[in-house]
């Protein structure tokens, strides 16, 4: 009974009518955006420096996102999600139908191919970010974790599917096929969003300028102990892992000798796993820990590529490599969802463009790494390296652990007083110094000390710049508080849906500490 009612909590969201519609739409999104790279890549693999190119169509696919993540994530944290994902979609259907006539008339060569494989990938990176955070809006908030999951399965299937699909289309039909194919999914996304009557947004009381946006969400990234945990164990993981990725088709063709269907069969083989993967999820996540799952996927995944680097016979690489897809949807999936459950709402989308940035950019520096190790040592030694550092991730689990806090509370929480102030700065005065004064008993003041660096964490992640902690020579029981925050706005919006009730909590239990609450002071600059 337990066993069912897990099973039917992981699938869950999808019995919502709008989530479940977006999400079809957005794995055929998906599915048509890996078919385009099977595509592209198949249509430069007899170029002279295949290796190179090959990894230059992955890298151009995923490059966008280092340069436009955190700004497309500003975006979709301050505009209507709704209306960015349609006018995305409706621009990707225009460049992949000009892609598809191209290469259907035999006029691309590889320069141009990457020129309109990296468009679409700019419109890839703006629909990640506001797509992950509409989810918390289309399903109730006891089923985030399982919709949460859901999407990160969404990715890994298409990511595993997709190119297994599009690999036997090249074969049967050519590039300009699932060019076409990849340009209708856009077409999808489309309709599905016109579809979704989303309802009316209210509008903020205070817009958040996109520069600031984009300075918010970095400073909350650098001050989140478990959000900074989650996004190494990403790039450990995805850097040396993306060898797979990379080069697979240079596996079929030179050392298994198969050609482009057999290049799908082994696609095909990291679909399967991916789908084993999925539906194991709900009995791992109730069976594992979350540094277990690390350790153990790392494991499965290094021995695979160890077995694909060393073994010439199509059916261990094929098995290899169903374990290789189980094991990388098990992992990602379990990031990505741990990555939304630690984050509010209000910077849900920068954070989550961050995470693409870490995950896309180990993918491109992968498939960068490897195409040059592979181009001058060869298709062996470019595996096997990358199977013993995926090994020697996993073992580094103990020294560098993920630490998630599920259940902790990332509901706005407004319980500061709003500031009363004679002078009534302009929202861009700054920098504005804020002071809290303390009185502490003394069997208290070490317990004081150790939670006010809670506090202080809170104070960064939400606006500030600098932090300290003083205590008064002259009267040991005084401590104080100062921190900076670079405008009157940003310290506007700490009062106003920044802080969560985890900030609450952490700040509740260091003044719990004190001879009563703080003394507030607001200091602007005297010019």
């Amino acid at each position: 009974m337990t066993d069912a009612k897990e099973h039917d909590g992981a699938w869950a969201p999808l019995r919502e009518p709008v989530f479940r519609g977006l999400w079809i739409a957005v794995l055929a999104g998906n599915l048509g955006t890996w078919m385009q790279t099977v595509g592209a890549q198949w249509l430069v693999v007899g170029e002279p420096g295949a290796a190179t190119w090959v990894s230059l169509v992955q890298a151009a696919t995923v490059l966008p996102v280092l340069l436009f993540a955190l700004p497309s994530g500003a975006l979709a944290d301050a505009l209507d999600r709704r209306r960015l994902l349609l006018g995305v979609q409706m621009t990707m259907l225009v460049i992949g139908v000009v892609l598809a006539v191209l290469a259907g008339l035999d006029r691309i060569a590889p320069p141009v191919l990457l020129v309109f494989t990296f468009l679409l990938g700019v419109g890839q990176a703006l629909t990640l970010p506001a797509w992950q955070a509409v989810i918390p809006e289309i399903v109730p908030h006891d089923r985030l974790p399982a919709a949460s999951a859901l999407g990160a399965v969404n990715t890994n299937l298409a990511r595993s599917a997709g190119p297994a699909v599009g690999g036997l289309l090249v074969a049967h039909f050519g590039s300009a096929t699932v060019f076409a194919l990849n340009a209708l999914s856009f077409g999808v996304f489309a309709v599905a969003l016109l579809r979704w009557r989303r309802e009316p947004q209210a509008v903020p009381r205070m817009p958040e300028r996109f520069g600031a946006a984009v300075k918010a969400g970095g400073r909350y990234i650098r001050y989140h102990p478990q959000v900074r945990q989650i996004l190494t164990r990403v790039a450990v993981f995805v850097l040396p892992g993306s060898v797979v990725w990379s080069l697979l088709p240079l596996v079929a063709r030179d050392r298994l000798a198969m050609g482009a269907r057999g290049y799908g069969v082994l696609l095909a083989a990291l679909g399967v796993g991916a789908i084993a993967g999925a539906l194991a999820m709900p009995r791992a996540r109730r069976l594992l820990r979350t540094n277990q799952m690390i350790a153990g996927t790392g494991l499965a995944y290094g021995a695979a590529l160890l077995v694909t680097a060393t073994v010439r016979h199509v059916v261990p690489v094929v098995l290899a490599l169903v374990v290789a897809g189980l094991a990388w949807m098990m992992l990602v999936s379990r990031m990505n969802a741990a990555m939304q459950l630690v984050l509010p709402n209000w910077v849900r989308a920068r954070a989550l463009a961050v995470y693409q940035l870490v995950f896309a950019g180990g993918q491109a520096a992968g498939a960068l790494a490897w195409g040059q190790v592979a181009e001058h040592l060869g298709l062996v030694p470019a595996f096997t390296a990358a199977g013993l550092l995926v090994l020697a991730g996993a073992a580094t689990v103990r020294l560098l652990p993920v630490h998630t806090h599920e259940d902790d509370d990332h509901t706005p929480a407004i319980y500061w007083p709003e500031p009363h102030l004679m002078l009534q700065p302009h929202l861009d005065r700054g920098p504005v110094l804020v002071t809290a004064a303390y009185r502490v008993p003394e069997e208290n003041r070490s317990a004081f000390v150790a939670a006010m660096d809670g506090v202080r964490l809170s104070r960064q992640r939400t606006g500030a710049t600098q932090w300290g902690l003083f205590r008064d020579g002259a009267d040991p029981a005084a401590f104080v508080e100062v921190y900076l925050v670079p405008t009157w706005e940003e310290h506007l919006r700490q009062h106003q849906g920044r802080l969560t009730g985890d900030d609450e909590k952490v700040e509740t239990h260091a003044v719990a500490l004190a001879e009563g609450p703080a003394r507030i002071t607001h200091l602007l600059h005297a010019d």
